[in-house]
């Protein structure tokens, strides 16, 4: 179905839902920026109009309007979605709060964009809105930050390179993240989200946690499903990568990145009318470091990958102790608060390597460099910059319903992200 010209009584652009979280400040932030350099118009939203106003002159940002909407409140959602062209939806835990707020967008022809890493809740809103959006004219695209925005654009990038270059589809992929620079001393609060780990106990205590497991949870067809089971199953185990270092399980989580990339290549296969070839997607974190330290570095890669492993048993409980579990979880991980402090999120500076070989063995190297604190930072700024392309016309694809970041914003103009922090390049 073809995108429809945006609302010609929609006021704002972009707004922001929850725009006094810590990324949703950060959003908001990055849209005052991009608003005086595109002209482009943007709202902040949330419960509370003076606590929007109070947070947003805390970071230096004074938004144009602010919204009142509350999640318990869907006459306030539809109100807010009526006067938007896209909506960022900030507030989480999904699983929790996500469905009324989509439920008003699709309502109000606005387009919706969120953060969640809740893949069995993604899987709901697949099975409950992709029609209705599609009727709608609406794209829904959900996790669309660090997961999995950048390993779903770079990996469709590789994909068309290939099919450019050689005719071939893709076969293998070797997904990479480096962390080059941190801010110094580290700090644990660096490293851990509460709103990520609240999330991550949603997930798994979910109804549906099996499908954290599941590679082709988000994939229609039953035939490909069972064949990307087969020969792309999620794995946490540390192994060894391709510069030689320890590999961890992707951080916060390995079983985010695979179900929306094997989703996004169903998509665009069903879209052009050919059979999807199944491919085996391999994604983790490098743990660099001097060759004395390998034996330390692979320890906490085993660390790690025994947490990640705590997670998946426990989606795979039965559904009685997923409940108590996630709810002791929830109660002891840290809250959605939590996280660095203002002042470090500028320092960081990653990288993610995709080496992906093709049907006949040719072999597309991608680049992503990343500056910004992954899951903050850089995530709000590709989320504004998101915001701001669904709100143009003609600047992503002509597609509806329920989208991956890679089906929904096209990697056409993936270069404007180059203004968020996060530049994509072929090398090869």
């Amino acid at each position: 179905m073809a995108e429809p010209e945006p609302k010609a009584d929609a006021r704002f652009d972009v707004v922001v839902f929850g725009a006094t979280s810590i990324t949703g400040r950060r959003v908001a932030a990055y849209l005052s920026e991009r608003a005086g350099e595109t002209g482009a118009s943007w709202a902040a939203a949330g419960r509370d109009a003076s606590k929007l106003d109070r947070v947003l002159a805390e970071e230096g940002v004074s938004a144009p309007e602010s919204l009142v909407a509350d999640v318990d409140d869907p006459d306030s959602l539809l109100a807010m979605a009526s006067r938007a062209k896209v909506v960022l939806n900030l507030v989480g835990p999904y699983t929790l709060y996500g469905r009324p707020v989509i439920d008003a967008c699709v309502d109000a022809g606005a387009h919706y964009v969120d953060l969640t890493g809740e893949i069995p809740f993604v899987r709901r809103v697949i099975r409950d809105f992709d029609e209705r959006a599609r009727a709608a004219g609406v794209k829904v695209i959900q996790v669309c930050g660090f997961e999995a925005l950048p390993p779903d654009l770079s990996v469709r990038l590789a994909a068309e390179s290939a099919l450019e270059r050689w005719g071939e589809p893709l076969a293998e992929v070797d997904l990479e993240v480096t962390i080059e620079r941190v801010p110094m001393p580290p700090r644990p609060s660096d490293y851990v989200s509460g709103g990520t780990m609240q999330s991550l106990a949603a997930a798994t205590s979910d109804e549906d946690a099996a499908a954290v497991t599941d590679p082709a949870c988000l994939v229609d067809d039953p035939e490909l499903a069972a064949a990307i089971r087969r020969l792309s199953p999620i794995s946490v185990a540390p192994r060894r990568g391709l510069g030689g270092h320890p590999i961890a399980p992707m951080a916060p989580a390995a079983f985010i990145n695979p179900a929306v990339i094997q989703r996004s290549f169903a998509q665009a296969a069903a879209e052009d009318g050919a059979n999807a070839e199944p491919f085996r997607y391999r994604e983790g974190s490098a743990i660099a470091g001097p060759a004395l330290s390998l034996p330390l570095r692979y320890a906490a890669a085993g660390l790690l990958s025994g947490v990640q492993a705590g997670f998946m048993r426990l989606a795979g409980a039965s559904p009685p102790m997923r409940r108590r579990l996630g709810s002791g979880l929830a109660r002891i991980l840290p809250p959605s608060g939590f996280g660095p402090a203002a002042d470090r999120l500028e320092p960081w500076h990653w990288r993610m390597s995709i080496s992906a070989r093709t049907s006949g063995a040719n072999e597309v190297v991608v680049e992503v460099d990343g500056r910004g604190h992954p899951g903050y930072l850089a995530t709000a700024r590709m989320l504004g910059e998101a915001g701001l392309l669904l709100a143009e016309a003609g600047a992503s694809p002509d597609r509806a319903g329920c989208l991956t970041p890679a089906t929904g914003l096209g990697t056409a103009n993936i270069s404007r992200f180059d203004r968020a922090g996060v530049s994509f390049s072929v090398a090869g």
